[in-house]
Protein backbone atom coordinates (compact mmCIF):
# COMPACT_ATOMS: atom_id res chain seq x y z
CA UNK A 1 0.00 0.00 0.00
CA UNK A 2 2.86 2.45 0.59
CA UNK A 3 4.81 1.76 -2.12
CA UNK A 4 1.51 1.87 -4.39
CA UNK A 5 0.91 5.85 -2.43
CA UNK A 6 4.46 6.41 -3.45
CA UNK A 7 3.86 5.35 -6.92
CA UNK A 8 1.04 8.00 -7.42
CA UNK A 9 2.54 10.57 -5.73
CA UNK A 10 5.74 9.77 -8.02
CA UNK A 11 3.60 9.88 -10.84
CA UNK A 12 1.73 13.52 -9.70
CA UNK A 13 4.86 15.51 -9.49
CA UNK A 14 6.23 14.46 -12.89
CA UNK A 15 3.18 15.38 -14.94
CA UNK A 16 3.31 18.82 -12.25
CA UNK A 17 7.41 19.07 -13.16
CA UNK A 18 6.57 18.23 -17.21
CA UNK A 19 3.81 21.11 -17.52
CA UNK A 20 6.27 23.86 -15.27
CA UNK A 21 9.30 23.06 -17.36
CA UNK A 22 7.24 23.42 -20.88
CA UNK A 23 6.13 26.52 -19.65
CA UNK A 24 9.55 27.46 -18.62
CA UNK A 25 10.31 26.27 -22.22
CA UNK A 26 7.90 28.52 -23.48
CA UNK A 27 8.88 31.42 -21.88
CA UNK A 28 12.83 31.10 -22.54
CA UNK A 29 12.10 30.70 -26.06
CA UNK A 30 10.07 33.67 -25.92
CA UNK A 31 13.23 35.41 -24.07
CA UNK A 32 15.46 34.07 -27.00
CA UNK A 33 13.12 35.93 -29.55
CA UNK A 34 13.26 39.16 -27.22
CA UNK A 35 17.08 38.95 -27.70
CA UNK A 36 17.00 38.57 -31.33
CA UNK A 37 14.59 41.32 -32.01
CA UNK A 38 15.57 44.21 -29.93
CA UNK A 39 18.97 43.76 -32.33
CA UNK A 40 16.47 44.99 -35.46
CA UNK A 41 16.04 48.88 -35.26
CA UNK A 42 12.72 48.07 -37.40
CA UNK A 43 11.42 45.49 -35.23
CA UNK A 44 11.99 47.64 -32.21
CA UNK A 45 9.81 50.40 -33.63
CA UNK A 46 7.51 47.82 -34.82
CA UNK A 47 7.06 46.29 -31.05
CA UNK A 48 6.66 49.81 -30.01
CA UNK A 49 3.78 50.92 -32.29
CA UNK A 50 1.94 47.53 -31.49
CA UNK A 51 2.43 48.16 -27.64
CA UNK A 52 1.24 51.31 -28.13
CA UNK A 53 -1.84 49.65 -29.95
CA UNK A 54 -2.19 46.98 -27.25
CA UNK A 55 -2.24 49.63 -24.17
CA UNK A 56 -4.37 51.82 -25.96
CA UNK A 57 -6.84 48.68 -26.32
CA UNK A 58 -6.30 47.17 -22.94
CA UNK A 59 -6.90 50.79 -21.74
CA UNK A 60 -10.18 51.02 -23.28
CA UNK A 61 -11.77 47.73 -21.89
CA UNK A 62 -14.04 47.80 -18.56
CA UNK A 63 -11.43 45.71 -16.85
CA UNK A 64 -10.85 47.81 -13.23
CA UNK A 65 -7.83 50.34 -13.59
CA UNK A 66 -5.97 49.08 -10.91
CA UNK A 67 -5.03 45.89 -12.83
CA UNK A 68 -4.43 47.27 -16.11
CA UNK A 69 -1.77 50.01 -15.00
CA UNK A 70 0.58 47.17 -13.96
CA UNK A 71 0.51 46.22 -17.42
CA UNK A 72 0.15 49.67 -18.85
CA UNK A 73 4.17 50.44 -17.20
CA UNK A 74 5.19 47.04 -18.26
CA UNK A 75 4.05 46.85 -21.66
CA UNK A 76 5.64 50.59 -22.19
CA UNK A 77 8.78 50.13 -20.55
CA UNK A 78 9.56 46.21 -22.19
CA UNK A 79 7.36 46.06 -25.22
CA UNK A 80 7.77 42.86 -26.70
CA UNK A 81 8.39 41.09 -22.90
CA UNK A 82 5.37 42.48 -21.65
CA UNK A 83 3.10 41.64 -24.58
CA UNK A 84 4.55 38.25 -24.60
CA UNK A 85 3.38 38.55 -20.53
CA UNK A 86 0.54 39.25 -21.03
CA UNK A 87 -0.85 36.69 -24.03
CA UNK A 88 1.22 33.84 -21.73
CA UNK A 89 -0.59 34.95 -17.85
CA UNK A 90 -3.73 37.49 -18.33
CA UNK A 91 -5.38 36.56 -21.81
CA UNK A 92 -9.05 35.18 -21.25
CA UNK A 93 -9.28 33.52 -24.47
CA UNK A 94 -11.56 30.59 -25.40
CA UNK A 95 -12.56 29.78 -29.07
CA UNK A 96 -15.68 30.29 -30.67
CA UNK A 97 -16.89 26.98 -29.85
CA UNK A 98 -16.99 27.16 -26.07
CA UNK A 99 -18.42 30.70 -26.49
CA UNK A 100 -21.40 28.63 -28.25
CA UNK A 101 -21.89 25.50 -26.19
CA UNK A 102 -22.24 27.52 -23.07
CA UNK A 103 -24.77 29.75 -24.83
CA UNK A 104 -26.85 26.99 -26.23
CA UNK A 105 -26.79 25.07 -22.40
CA UNK A 106 -28.29 28.09 -21.15
CA UNK A 107 -30.90 28.08 -23.33
CA UNK A 108 -31.67 25.29 -22.79
CA UNK A 109 -31.56 25.16 -19.27
CA UNK A 110 -33.30 27.97 -18.60
CA UNK A 111 -36.90 26.71 -18.50
CA UNK A 112 -36.15 25.04 -15.56
CA UNK A 113 -35.00 28.03 -13.81
CA UNK A 114 -38.18 30.28 -15.03
CA UNK A 115 -40.81 29.13 -12.66
CA UNK A 116 -39.16 30.25 -9.36
CA UNK A 117 -41.04 32.27 -7.55
CA UNK A 118 -39.38 35.96 -6.14
CA UNK A 119 -39.47 35.22 -2.22
CA UNK A 120 -41.35 36.90 -0.16
CA UNK A 121 -40.33 39.09 3.01
CA UNK A 122 -36.88 40.53 1.32
CA UNK A 123 -35.63 43.82 1.86
CA UNK A 124 -35.62 46.42 -0.88
CA UNK A 125 -31.85 46.01 -1.41
CA UNK A 126 -32.03 42.16 -0.89
CA UNK A 127 -34.96 41.57 -3.50
CA UNK A 128 -32.59 43.92 -5.80
CA UNK A 129 -29.60 41.83 -5.44
CA UNK A 130 -32.04 38.22 -5.75
CA UNK A 131 -32.91 40.20 -9.37
CA UNK A 132 -29.54 41.11 -10.34
CA UNK A 133 -28.51 37.18 -10.06
CA UNK A 134 -31.54 35.79 -12.05
CA UNK A 135 -30.86 38.49 -14.88
CA UNK A 136 -27.58 38.28 -15.56
CA UNK A 137 -27.09 34.64 -14.37
CA UNK A 138 -30.06 32.90 -14.61
CA UNK A 139 -30.23 32.09 -11.35
CA UNK A 140 -33.26 32.73 -9.53
CA UNK A 141 -33.19 32.50 -5.52
CA UNK A 142 -35.59 29.75 -3.77
CA UNK A 143 -37.57 29.16 -0.81
CA UNK A 144 -37.99 25.34 0.33
CA UNK A 145 -34.61 25.16 0.71
CA UNK A 146 -32.72 24.07 4.42
CA UNK A 147 -29.30 25.71 4.85
CA UNK A 148 -26.62 23.81 6.44
CA UNK A 149 -23.35 25.81 7.54
CA UNK A 150 -20.04 24.40 8.14
CA UNK A 151 -17.11 25.67 10.00
CA UNK A 152 -15.07 22.18 9.88
CA UNK A 153 -14.76 20.37 7.15
CA UNK A 154 -14.35 17.10 8.97
CA UNK A 155 -18.25 17.64 9.41
CA UNK A 156 -18.71 18.67 6.28
CA UNK A 157 -17.43 15.72 4.76
CA UNK A 158 -19.10 13.13 7.32
CA UNK A 159 -22.80 14.48 6.21
CA UNK A 160 -21.60 14.30 2.34
CA UNK A 161 -21.03 10.53 2.28
CA UNK A 162 -23.75 9.71 4.06
CA UNK A 163 -25.48 11.25 1.49
CA UNK A 164 -23.62 9.95 -1.09
CA UNK A 165 -24.89 6.51 0.73
CA UNK A 166 -28.45 7.35 0.00
CA UNK A 167 -28.02 8.32 -3.81
CA UNK A 168 -30.39 6.46 -5.75
CA UNK A 169 -30.64 8.03 -9.54
CA UNK A 170 -27.24 10.50 -9.83
CA UNK A 171 -24.55 11.89 -8.40
CA UNK A 172 -22.19 15.06 -9.63
CA UNK A 173 -19.59 16.43 -8.34
CA UNK A 174 -16.94 19.61 -9.81
CA UNK A 175 -13.71 20.28 -7.78
CA UNK A 176 -10.68 22.47 -8.56
CA UNK A 177 -8.36 20.00 -6.99
CA UNK A 178 -8.50 16.47 -6.53
CA UNK A 179 -5.87 14.44 -4.69
CA UNK A 180 -5.36 10.99 -4.89
CA UNK A 181 -5.37 10.12 -1.32
CA UNK A 182 -7.46 9.21 1.83
CA UNK A 183 -10.40 12.07 1.47
CA UNK A 184 -11.36 10.85 -1.83
CA UNK A 185 -10.24 7.66 -1.14
CA UNK A 186 -13.20 7.41 1.09
CA UNK A 187 -15.34 8.86 -1.49
CA UNK A 188 -13.95 6.78 -4.17
CA UNK A 189 -15.45 4.00 -2.41
CA UNK A 190 -18.74 4.93 -2.18
CA UNK A 191 -18.77 6.45 -5.70
CA UNK A 192 -17.62 2.94 -7.35
CA UNK A 193 -20.23 0.90 -5.34
CA UNK A 194 -23.51 3.41 -6.44
CA UNK A 195 -21.87 3.15 -9.75
CA UNK A 196 -22.29 -0.83 -9.38
CA UNK A 197 -25.77 -0.17 -8.55
CA UNK A 198 -26.84 1.67 -11.13
CA UNK A 199 -26.67 5.09 -9.79
CA UNK A 200 -25.61 7.58 -12.73
CA UNK A 201 -21.65 9.20 -11.14
CA UNK A 202 -20.07 11.74 -12.87
CA UNK A 203 -17.23 13.68 -11.68
CA UNK A 204 -15.20 16.44 -13.45
CA UNK A 205 -11.97 18.25 -11.77
CA UNK A 206 -9.42 20.96 -13.01
CA UNK A 207 -6.49 19.81 -14.52
CA UNK A 208 -4.07 22.28 -13.81
CA UNK A 209 -5.35 22.89 -10.58
CA UNK A 210 -5.06 19.29 -9.77
CA UNK A 211 -1.76 18.52 -11.80
CA UNK A 212 0.39 17.90 -9.03
CA UNK A 213 -2.10 15.60 -7.24
CA UNK A 214 -3.57 12.90 -9.56
CA UNK A 215 -1.53 11.17 -12.54
CA UNK A 216 -1.51 11.47 -16.22
CA UNK A 217 -3.95 8.51 -16.37
CA UNK A 218 -6.35 9.57 -13.23
CA UNK A 219 -9.71 10.37 -15.41
CA UNK A 220 -9.53 7.26 -17.69
CA UNK A 221 -8.71 5.05 -14.54
CA UNK A 222 -11.95 6.54 -12.62
CA UNK A 223 -13.90 5.83 -15.80
CA UNK A 224 -12.75 2.00 -15.64
CA UNK A 225 -14.31 2.23 -12.30
CA UNK A 226 -17.64 3.00 -13.57
CA UNK A 227 -17.09 6.99 -12.52
CA UNK A 228 -17.65 9.09 -15.84
CA UNK A 229 -14.66 11.26 -15.35
CA UNK A 230 -13.69 14.65 -16.41
CA UNK A 231 -10.49 16.71 -16.44
CA UNK A 232 -11.44 20.31 -17.13
CA UNK A 233 -9.39 22.20 -19.70
CA UNK A 234 -5.89 20.24 -19.83
CA UNK A 235 -2.85 21.80 -19.42
CA UNK A 236 -1.22 21.36 -22.21
CA UNK A 237 1.72 23.99 -23.12
CA UNK A 238 2.11 25.74 -26.42
CA UNK A 239 -1.55 24.06 -27.68
CA UNK A 240 -4.30 25.70 -25.08
CA UNK A 241 -5.05 28.90 -25.14
CA UNK A 242 -7.44 28.89 -23.02
CA UNK A 243 -5.12 28.09 -19.72
CA UNK A 244 -6.21 31.39 -18.17
CA UNK A 245 -10.11 30.04 -17.37
CA UNK A 246 -9.53 27.54 -14.90
CA UNK A 247 -12.60 25.71 -13.15
CA UNK A 248 -12.11 26.59 -9.15
CA UNK A 249 -15.84 25.47 -8.71
CA UNK A 250 -16.60 22.91 -5.61
CA UNK A 251 -19.87 21.24 -6.24
CA UNK A 252 -21.56 18.33 -5.03
CA UNK A 253 -25.09 17.20 -5.95
CA UNK A 254 -27.05 14.35 -5.30
CA UNK A 255 -30.32 13.46 -7.28
CA UNK A 256 -31.08 16.87 -7.69
CA UNK A 257 -31.80 17.58 -3.82
CA UNK A 258 -28.82 17.92 -2.02
CA UNK A 259 -26.07 20.02 -2.84
CA UNK A 260 -22.69 20.72 -1.20
CA UNK A 261 -20.42 23.77 -1.82
CA UNK A 262 -17.79 25.76 0.15
CA UNK A 263 -13.96 26.45 -0.08
CA UNK A 264 -12.40 22.81 0.58
CA UNK A 265 -11.75 20.69 -2.34
CA UNK A 266 -10.95 16.89 -2.30
CA UNK A 267 -7.92 16.92 -1.14
CA UNK A 268 -5.70 15.70 2.26
CA UNK A 269 -5.02 18.78 3.56
CA UNK A 270 -9.04 20.30 3.42
CA UNK A 271 -9.93 18.00 6.12
CA UNK A 272 -6.67 17.36 7.88
CA UNK A 273 -5.49 13.91 6.89
CA UNK A 274 -2.02 15.84 6.54
CA UNK A 275 -0.71 19.31 7.88
CA UNK A 276 0.81 21.89 5.65
CA UNK A 277 0.52 25.23 6.65
CA UNK A 278 -0.68 24.48 10.53
CA UNK A 279 -4.32 24.26 10.78
CA UNK A 280 -6.53 24.79 7.89
CA UNK A 281 -9.77 26.81 8.58
CA UNK A 282 -12.64 26.32 5.42
CA UNK A 283 -15.93 26.64 5.96
CA UNK A 284 -19.08 24.91 3.11
CA UNK A 285 -22.88 24.53 3.18
CA UNK A 286 -25.37 21.81 2.55
CA UNK A 287 -28.39 22.42 0.72
CA UNK A 288 -31.74 20.52 0.43
CA UNK A 289 -34.26 21.43 -1.29
CA UNK A 290 -35.70 23.64 -4.88
CA UNK A 291 -32.55 25.69 -4.62
CA UNK A 292 -29.90 22.38 -5.50
CA UNK A 293 -31.94 23.37 -9.31
CA UNK A 294 -29.04 25.97 -9.54
CA UNK A 295 -26.07 23.66 -8.47
CA UNK A 296 -27.22 21.49 -11.17
CA UNK A 297 -27.51 23.45 -13.59
CA UNK A 298 -24.37 25.12 -13.31
CA UNK A 299 -22.71 21.57 -13.07
CA UNK A 300 -24.44 20.76 -16.23
CA UNK A 301 -22.90 23.80 -18.15
CA UNK A 302 -19.27 22.97 -17.90
CA UNK A 303 -19.76 19.67 -18.32
CA UNK A 304 -21.19 20.22 -21.70
CA UNK A 305 -18.06 22.53 -22.43
CA UNK A 306 -16.27 19.27 -22.29
CA UNK A 307 -18.67 17.33 -25.02
CA UNK A 308 -19.13 17.51 -28.74
CA UNK A 309 -22.59 16.18 -28.31
CA UNK A 310 -25.38 17.86 -25.92
CA UNK A 311 -27.74 16.04 -23.43
CA UNK A 312 -31.17 16.25 -22.75
CA UNK A 313 -31.23 17.98 -19.17
CA UNK A 314 -34.36 17.51 -18.22
CA UNK A 315 -34.67 14.43 -16.04
CA UNK A 316 -31.93 15.95 -13.96
CA UNK A 317 -33.33 19.72 -13.90
CA UNK A 318 -37.51 18.72 -13.57
CA UNK A 319 -36.82 18.16 -10.26
CA UNK A 320 -39.26 19.73 -6.88
CA UNK A 321 -38.00 18.44 -3.98
CA UNK A 322 -39.21 21.17 -1.24
CA UNK A 323 -38.07 21.19 2.36
CA UNK A 324 -39.40 24.05 4.95
CA UNK A 325 -37.35 26.51 5.63
CA UNK A 326 -36.78 29.66 7.55
CA UNK A 327 -35.19 32.04 4.52
CA UNK A 328 -34.02 31.85 0.83
CA UNK A 329 -31.05 31.14 -1.00
CA UNK A 330 -29.76 31.42 -3.95
CA UNK A 331 -26.78 29.78 -5.65
CA UNK A 332 -25.05 31.04 -9.23
CA UNK A 333 -22.20 30.69 -11.11
CA UNK A 334 -19.68 32.45 -12.22
CA UNK A 335 -17.95 32.80 -15.34
CA UNK A 336 -14.87 34.67 -16.91
CA UNK A 337 -16.64 34.47 -20.55
CA UNK A 338 -19.92 36.53 -20.20
CA UNK A 339 -18.19 39.95 -18.88
CA UNK A 340 -20.17 39.67 -16.03
CA UNK A 341 -18.27 40.17 -12.94
CA UNK A 342 -21.63 38.99 -10.40
CA UNK A 343 -19.49 37.19 -7.66
CA UNK A 344 -17.08 40.65 -7.63
CA UNK A 345 -20.81 42.71 -7.41
CA UNK A 346 -22.43 40.61 -4.81
CA UNK A 347 -19.65 41.29 -2.33
CA UNK A 348 -19.92 45.17 -2.91
CA UNK A 349 -24.03 44.87 -2.73
CA UNK A 350 -23.51 43.13 0.72
CA UNK A 351 -21.03 45.96 1.60
CA UNK A 352 -22.88 49.02 0.46
CA UNK A 353 -26.42 47.45 1.52
CA UNK A 354 -24.19 47.13 5.54
CA UNK A 355 -25.79 48.96 7.70
CA UNK A 356 -24.73 47.38 11.35
CA UNK A 357 -22.20 45.40 10.42
CA UNK A 358 -19.97 43.30 7.85
CA UNK A 359 -17.43 40.67 8.01
CA UNK A 360 -15.31 39.36 5.34
CA UNK A 361 -13.20 36.14 5.25
CA UNK A 362 -11.00 35.84 2.23
CA UNK A 363 -7.58 33.66 1.71
CA UNK A 364 -6.27 36.42 -0.63
CA UNK A 365 -7.14 39.63 -0.65
CA UNK A 366 -5.92 41.45 -4.03
CA UNK A 367 -8.70 44.13 -5.18
CA UNK A 368 -9.91 46.70 -6.77
CA UNK A 369 -10.17 50.13 -6.56
CA UNK A 370 -14.46 49.88 -5.87
CA UNK A 371 -13.98 47.46 -3.60
CA UNK A 372 -11.30 49.34 -1.59
CA UNK A 373 -13.16 52.41 -1.57
CA UNK A 374 -16.59 50.67 -0.74
CA UNK A 375 -14.75 49.47 2.32
CA UNK A 376 -13.41 52.23 3.67
CA UNK A 377 -17.00 54.32 3.40
CA UNK A 378 -18.56 51.65 4.94
CA UNK A 379 -16.26 52.26 7.32
CA UNK A 380 -16.71 55.37 7.45
CA UNK A 381 -20.45 55.79 7.63
CA UNK A 382 -20.13 53.54 10.64
CA UNK A 383 -20.53 49.85 9.44
CA UNK A 384 -18.13 47.56 12.03
CA UNK A 385 -15.78 46.33 8.81
CA UNK A 386 -13.99 43.34 9.64
CA UNK A 387 -12.00 40.90 7.61
CA UNK A 388 -9.97 37.92 8.34
CA UNK A 389 -7.44 37.25 6.52
CA UNK A 390 -4.48 33.97 6.82
CA UNK A 391 -1.88 34.28 9.46
CA UNK A 392 0.24 31.47 7.96
CA UNK A 393 0.42 32.29 4.32
CA UNK A 394 0.34 29.30 1.59
CA UNK A 395 2.12 31.21 -1.25
CA UNK A 396 4.54 33.98 0.59
CA UNK A 397 4.27 36.49 -2.67
CA UNK A 398 0.79 36.60 -2.21
CA UNK A 399 0.41 36.88 0.97
CA UNK A 400 2.94 39.50 1.44
CA UNK A 401 0.81 41.98 -1.91
CA UNK A 402 -2.28 40.83 0.38
CA UNK A 403 -0.87 42.52 3.37
CA UNK A 404 0.09 45.64 1.14
CA UNK A 405 -3.50 46.56 1.06
CA UNK A 406 -3.76 46.37 4.87
CA UNK A 407 -2.51 50.41 5.75
CA UNK A 408 -4.85 52.20 3.71
CA UNK A 409 -7.90 50.08 4.55
CA UNK A 410 -7.01 50.11 8.64
CA UNK A 411 -6.25 54.25 8.12
CA UNK A 412 -9.92 54.11 7.38
CA UNK A 413 -11.26 52.46 10.03
CA UNK A 414 -11.41 48.92 8.41
CA UNK A 415 -10.84 45.72 10.58
CA UNK A 416 -8.22 43.78 9.64
CA UNK A 417 -7.34 40.14 11.60
CA UNK A 418 -4.75 37.71 10.67
CA UNK A 419 -5.87 34.16 11.29
CA UNK A 420 -2.69 32.72 13.79
CA UNK A 421 -3.82 29.12 14.16
CA UNK A 422 -2.72 28.77 10.15
CA UNK A 423 -4.17 29.10 7.31
CA UNK A 424 -8.25 30.10 6.67
CA UNK A 425 -9.23 29.18 2.75
CA UNK A 426 -12.78 30.12 3.43
CA UNK A 427 -14.45 32.60 1.00
CA UNK A 428 -17.49 33.90 3.05
CA UNK A 429 -19.35 37.60 4.24
CA UNK A 430 -21.82 38.44 6.74
CA UNK A 431 -24.20 41.41 6.95
CA UNK A 432 -26.06 42.37 9.61
CA UNK A 433 -27.71 38.78 10.29
CA UNK A 434 -29.87 38.78 7.48
CA UNK A 435 -27.52 38.72 4.03
CA UNK A 436 -24.64 36.44 3.69
CA UNK A 437 -22.49 35.01 0.90
CA UNK A 438 -20.30 31.68 0.51
CA UNK A 439 -18.97 29.87 -1.85
CA UNK A 440 -15.47 29.57 -4.48
CA UNK A 441 -14.98 33.17 -5.16
CA UNK A 442 -11.68 35.05 -3.38
CA UNK A 443 -11.12 38.26 -3.02
CA UNK A 444 -8.26 38.14 -5.76
CA UNK A 445 -7.97 38.69 -9.43
CA UNK A 446 -7.99 35.75 -10.78
CA UNK A 447 -10.91 34.55 -8.81
CA UNK A 448 -13.09 37.64 -9.60
CA UNK A 449 -11.87 37.66 -13.46
CA UNK A 450 -10.80 35.03 -14.78
CA UNK A 451 -11.59 31.69 -13.58
CA UNK A 452 -15.21 29.86 -13.15
CA UNK A 453 -16.69 30.24 -9.80
CA UNK A 454 -19.93 29.17 -7.82
CA UNK A 455 -21.69 30.89 -4.66
CA UNK A 456 -24.57 31.06 -2.77
CA UNK A 457 -26.61 34.10 -1.23
CA UNK A 458 -28.35 33.47 2.07
CA UNK A 459 -31.37 35.95 2.71
CA UNK A 460 -32.72 35.65 6.40
CA UNK A 461 -31.58 31.79 6.82
CA UNK A 462 -30.56 30.89 10.15
CA UNK A 463 -27.02 29.43 8.67
CA UNK A 464 -26.35 33.19 8.87
CA UNK A 465 -26.27 33.17 12.08
CA UNK A 466 -24.19 29.87 12.67
CA UNK A 467 -21.60 31.53 10.21
CA UNK A 468 -21.73 34.80 12.72
CA UNK A 469 -20.96 32.92 15.69
CA UNK A 470 -18.30 31.17 13.27
CA UNK A 471 -16.61 34.52 13.03
CA UNK A 472 -17.17 35.30 16.68
CA UNK A 473 -15.25 32.36 17.57
CA UNK A 474 -12.47 33.21 15.20
CA UNK A 475 -11.70 36.86 15.92
CA UNK A 476 -10.53 35.76 19.47
CA UNK A 477 -7.88 33.79 18.20
CA UNK A 478 -6.57 36.16 15.57
CA UNK A 479 -3.95 39.30 15.40
CA UNK A 480 -5.30 42.56 14.38
CA UNK A 481 -3.68 44.24 12.09
CA UNK A 482 -2.41 47.93 12.99
CA UNK A 483 -1.99 50.85 10.59
CA UNK A 484 2.34 50.69 11.91
CA UNK A 485 2.72 47.40 11.37
CA UNK A 486 5.35 47.79 8.32
CA UNK A 487 8.60 49.13 8.13
CA UNK A 488 10.35 50.84 5.44
CA UNK A 489 11.38 47.59 3.59
CA UNK A 490 8.39 46.17 3.98
CA UNK A 491 6.87 49.08 2.56
CA UNK A 492 9.26 49.25 -0.78
CA UNK A 493 8.88 45.40 -1.40
CA UNK A 494 4.84 45.57 -1.35
CA UNK A 495 5.25 48.50 -3.72
CA UNK A 496 6.89 46.32 -6.03
CA UNK A 497 5.12 43.16 -5.95
CA UNK A 498 1.53 45.30 -5.93
CA UNK A 499 3.08 46.05 -9.47
CA UNK A 500 2.95 42.11 -10.25
CA UNK A 501 -0.66 41.69 -8.44
CA UNK A 502 -2.64 40.72 -11.75
CA UNK A 503 -0.09 38.13 -12.53
CA UNK A 504 -1.11 36.60 -8.78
Amino acid sequence: MASQKRKKSGNSLLRAVFVALSFLLQLGWLLVQILALNNSPYVAAATHIIAVLAVLKLYSKPTNAAFKLPWIMLMMAMPIMGLSLYLLTQLAYSPKSIRKRLRSMKQKIAPFLENAEIPQGLTLEAENMANYLRKFEGMPAWEDTSAKYYGETLDALADMKRDLEQAEKFIFMEYFILEDGEAFQQIREILERKAREGVEVRLMYDDLGSIGTTSWRYAKDLNKSGIRCRSFNPALPFLNLFLNNRDHRKITVIDGKVGYTGGYNLADEYFHYKTVYAYWKDTGIRLEGRAVRNLTATFLELWNVNSRTEEDVSSYLDIDHSVKSDGAVQPFGDSPLDGERSAENVYLNIINQAKRYVWIMTPYLIITDEMRRSLELAAKRGVDVRLITPGVPDKKAVWVVTRSYYAPLVRDGVRIFEYTPGFCHGKMAVSDGCLASIGTSNLDYRSLYLHFENNVVLYRCEAIHQMEADFEEMFPVCREITEDYRGATLRTWQCVLRLFAPLL
